[in-house]
């Protein structure tokens, strides 16, 4: 989707991002839009096809891991570590797009949106999926991932000015939600409830005058919400290949894509 939109002459003014958004929007935010952040973000997925580092533990060290810490399976060094690799000790301010991410407090049980700091302190706990990583302590207080509160800013973008705003969103709302069959069905199904609603309800809201573009990714599978998803790097490739093209398509249709109409 970036790599569509940099290519049509389409730059950010701001950059919004929950979870793996913050990741993404994180990188853009440092190196400026352009086929090389594209080209280094798609490195960095394609490598975590072949790595360990965030979520590569066998089940007996996660197992072991959730009885210790009572809260979570995977060690989250790893994803600090490969973060502060690509983003150093920045701060907000040392970036070369405005940056916001979002991420839950557990102490204030409210939406936070961190727009100063570190840059790596913040993207962590947008990202601290939970169940999955520890929650993510920043200056004495608590967080856990930002779906939890706020999955797809549109809101957000609005409330900071926004009269146009391209979604990057993952696929899942594209996707229809069925009845659960499995108990840990209910808890997922139950999120991707709340997460749609609150971004049906952003949209029909938007002001007057405000558009919002909801990229496609080029389809999805329903494997990809299984129990083990979240751990399958294997067609990375292929699924940026397929948003690239899904998205320059809905750019053209759109008339977005800088080519006379």
């Amino acid at each position: 989707m970036l790599r569509a939109l940099f290519q049509a002459g389409i730059r950010p003014d701001l950059l919004l991002g929950t979870s793996v958004g913050a990741l993404n929007g994180a990188l853009v935010a440092t190196h400026g839009p352009g086929p090389e952040v594209t080209d280094r973000l798609a490195q960095l997925w394609e490598s975590a096809a072949g790595g360990k580092e965030v979520y590569g533990d066998g089940p007996v060290r996660q197992v072991s891991r959730a009885v210790r810490t009572g809260t979570h399976l995977h060690d989250s060094s790893g994803l600090r570590r490969r973060l502060h690799e690509e983003l150093g000790d920045r701060t907000f301010d040392d970036l070369v797009v405005p940056f916001q991410c979002c991420a839950a407090s557990i102490e204030r049980a409210a939406e936070h949106w961190f727009t100063a700091g570190r840059v790596v302190d913040a993207v962590m706990a947008s990202a601290a999926v939970p169940g999955l990583l520890e929650p993510a302590a920043v200056d004495g207080e608590h967080f856990l991932d930002g779906g939890i509160v706020n999955s797809i800013p549109v809101g957000r973008a609005v409330e900071c000015g926004a009269d146009r705003i391209f979604v990057l969103q993952v696929g899942r709302v594209e996707r229809p939600l069925r009845p659960p069959r499995r108990p840990w069905d209910v808890a997922r199904v139950s999120f991707e409830i709340a997460r749609r609603h609150r971004f049906h309800h952003d949209m029909a809201r938007l002001p007057e005058g405000t558009t919002a573009h909801v990229l496609p990714t080029g389809g999805g599978s329903p494997k990809d919400d299984s129990l083990l998803a979240y751990r399958s790097f294997a067609k990375v490739r292929d699924r940026i290949d397929a948003a690239y093209d899904a998205t320059g398509r809905y750019l053209a249709e759109h008339g977005l894509d800088g080519t006379p109409s």
